[in-house]
C-alpha cells in the first residue's frame, strides 16, 4: 500500500489542478499553443492560480 500512495496523491494534486483550471476558465480558450500551454501551467501551478495569479500567456 506504500508503494501507491506517492501516485495517489499525485493524481490527486492533478485532479484538483484540473477543477480550478476550469473554474478559472483556462479550457475556455485553448486554441492554439498559448492555450495549451496555459492551461497546463494552471493544472500543475493550481495554488498560484488561487492566489490570483494570472497564468494566461498572452501576445
Amino acid at each position: 500500500m506504500r508503494g501507491r500512495m506517492p501516485g495517489l496523491l499525485a493524481l490527486v494534486y492533478v485532479g484538483v489542478g484540473v477543477a480550478i483550471a476550469a473554474s478559472h476558465h483556462y479550457f475556455q480558450h485553448v486554441h492554439g499553443w498559448r492555450g495549451v500551454l496555459s492551461a497546463i501551467f494552471a493544472i500543475f501551478l493550481w495554488p498560484l492560480v488561487l492566489l490570483g495569479i494570472d497564468l494566461h500567456i498572452k501576445k
